[in-house]
């Protein structure tokens, strides 16, 4: 029997449907979960037809954000590389020419909150959750979340956010402004079309140069994430980080030593 594909795509009307479809772990974020995206958005992005791309995930999660398995290695240039390609993911989705929604169905955490303030809109669940717990496993966000969610947030409620590695919910999300809209479980691919079809009706050469406009500024942030993938490596090589994904495994409350 076929394994399923780690990353589905569908066309609905005039936007493309890419579904992250790794259930059983929460849609965790691997290597072949990126290249799969990748294939996903250059597929979107040469479709004429299509004017936004809505992301969300299969079953009960959105993404709990990467697969903590790929960090329980020593090999710090194969964890350096797997950073590099979700930082590239997430600058190619926070600079993408086309519209992009996060239809977040449940939790979105880690690097899955990561890939949702990659995009342009953020429709959540009323079961949804967003957050980034990195500092637990003794790490920090290594795809963005340190640039984007300022972006997003504002400082003050960004620092809050990644220096205390609180899990809010969707509706506190939404008074924060990191949601857009909350919607139940069942209106929520509803308001993904509809938003589709309201932005469907406006002038398509008008959108396009406002996400060019959008877009401008972009040395900068790269210049944010490679310093943000310094000093997650730099975590990484510690007794800390071990750990903390020891503990995360162990399913125990980690004994952080500073070192």
């Amino acid at each position: 029997m076929a394994e399923e594909p780690v990353v589905l795509y569908e066309v609905k009307g005039k936007a493309a449907w890419i579904t992250l479809n790794r259930p059983k772990s929460l849609n965790a974020l691997t290597p072949e979960v990126f290249e799969k995206l990748n294939e996903a958005l250059d597929r979107a992005e040469a479709d004429p037809n299509i004017i936004a791309v809505v992301i969300t995930g299969a079953g009960k999660a959105f993404s709990a954000g990467a697969d903590v398995a790929e960090f329980k290695t020593s090999d710090v240039e194969k964890v350096r590389g797997f950073i590099r390609m979700g930082q590239q993911t997430m600058l190619r989705l926070t600079f993408y020419p086309k519209v992009t929604i996060a239809l977040v169905n449940g939790v979105a955490v880690g690097g899955g909150c990561e890939l949702t303030l990659a995009c342009d809109f953020r429709i959540a669940s009323e079961n949804a959750r967003f957050g980034q717990p990195e500092p637990r496993l003794a790490l920090i966000p290594g795809w963005g979340g340190t640039q984007n969610l300022q972006r997003i947030l504002g400082q003050a409620r960004a620092r809050e956010l990644l220096l205390t590695g609180r899990i809010i919910d969707a509706r506190e999300a939404e008074r924060l402004g990191l949601a857009n809209k909350v919607v139940s479980p069942e209106e929520l691919e509803k308001a993904a079309l509809e938003l589709v079809d309201e932005i469907g009706g406006l002038g398509p050469l008008a959108i396009k140069a406002i996400k060019e406009v959008l877009n401008r500024g972009r040395e900068a942030l790269e210049a944010g994430f490679n310093f943000e993938m310094e000093k997650f490596m730099e975590c990484f090589q510690t007794e800390d980080r071990v750990e903390g994904v020891n503990a995360f495994f162990e399913k125990r409350k980690p004994a952080f030593k500073g070192k």
